[in-house]
């Protein structure tokens, strides 16, 4: 039996909707990303949500929004995927490697306290695995040093924190739709505001920096005035080619309308996972998984000790299950040499870590596959 480790949740009605899109001719920026952008800030709940063609795209332009002065700082968790960080070398900016929970592997807010100075002037917390962050406690600190709160919600989609929706928090949410991820468009992401000021200067940042899209141009192709002339716009300032695509939003559309049953799916796996382990001695969940209800998890994974865990990442390999590690802590990556701050929990987890098969197309057979394995590998 093959097991892999993650595996998108596609089929016919995904076809079907990528064949509308063909049929209308419009397969670039278009009605489809308008009508997914509508619907997912009326799933999250916030007042704006603008496209784009991944969440590093969202990340960048998140920080790029706000223009910081060059050289200030960015505060950042030393345990994430690489994209968070080069968000603010992108522009200019340093990051500032904060150490992990030992737990949760979140951010530690002990931590964060510390390594604040005034050049400080965002924070990037992140969702890891979907586990939040405790977010009441990290805006009370964002307030009371004026940084700006930008969440990288990347492992989750529709997680709830006490009673509000991750993504929701911060001045800025950010989303992925790769296609790992909870649910997917492909490749894709969503940057998500309830700040008025930032929705026009970041819609045009993604389309090279026009003030009016194509579609929109192309609605108002018969419209009298000088104003109105299909053909014309402005660039006043510096932008990317980070927009979103109909077809891709065709396939989001009927993601979004599958997410909360891929997300149930998600968590009966994670519960059979905690049942079939919980009685090993030397294997124990990577995070302290919370089923209770809210909470929406992207990755399952495992800790052992540090001395065991490649040896039980090459037999679950040799058995075909595949494995992973999320993530190798920032400050050993070449690219952040110059990053080096004291990140002990960070380097100590690294070493004890992880990562297990987890997708909504994951059978109870093959679950039970992978905890016989793990059972077998600890006797």
């Amino acid at each position: 039996m093959k097991v892999r480790l993650f595996q998108p949740s596609v089929g016919q009605e995904e076809l079907n909707a990528i064949q509308e899109a063909f049929n209308d001719a419009w397969i670039g920026l278009g009605p489809k990303v308008t009508e997914f952008e509508n619907a997912w800030r009326n799933f999250i709940g916030c007042r704006h949500a603008v496209g784009m063609n991944s969440a590093t795209a969202a990340l960048h332009l998140a920080l790029a929004v706000y223009r910081f002065p060059r050289g200030k700082k960015v505060l950042i968790p030393a345990v994430t995927f690489v994209a968070t960080a080069t968000a603010a070398l992108y522009c200019g900016l340093q990051p500032v490697f904060v150490d992990v929970r030992e737990d949760t592997l979140g951010m530690d807010l002990d931590d964060l306290e510390r390594k604040i100075d005034p050049d400080c002037v965002a924070v990037m917390p992140v969702h890891l695995c979907g586990h939040p962050v405790e977010m009441d406690r990290l805006l009370a600190i964002a307030h009371k040093n004026s940084l700006k709160v930008i969440e990288d919600c990347a492992h989750t989609a529709g997680g709830i924190y006490k009673g509000k929706t991750l993504g929701t928090w911060g001045n800025i949410g950010c989303f992925s739709f790769e296609e790992k991820k909870c649910m997917t468009t492909g490749d894709g992401g969503m940057f998500c505001t309830d700040d008025e000021e930032l929705v026009a200067p970041v819609r045009a940042m993604r389309w090279v920096g026009i003030d009016k899209d194509t579609w929109k141009r192309n609605v108002g192709y018969t419209c009298e005035g000088i104003e109105d002339r299909h053909w014309y716009y402005e660039i006043s300032l510096l932008g990317y080619k980070y927009n979103m695509n109909d077809l891709a939003a065709s396939i989001g559309l009927v993601q979004l309308r599958k997410l909360p049953e891929m997300n149930a799916r998600r968590t009966a796996i994670i519960a059979r996972y905690l049942d079939g382990i919980e009685h090993l001695e030397h294997i124990r969940p990577l995070i302290p998984y919370d089923l209770s209800g809210g909470n929406v998890y992207h990755i399952f994974g495992v800790r052992t000790d540090a001395n065991n865990r490649d040896n039980l990442m090459r037999y679950l390999k040799q058995h075909e299950i595949s494995t992973g590690l999320h993530y190798t802590p920032l400050t050993l990556h070449p690219l952040f040499r110059a990053h080096k701050e004291a990140v002990p929990n960070a380097l100590s987890v690294y070493h004890q870590i992880m990562t297990l098969p987890l997708h909504a197309a994951l059978t109870d057979q093959e679950v039970d596959y992978v905890i016989d394995a793990i059972c077998r590998w600890s006797k």
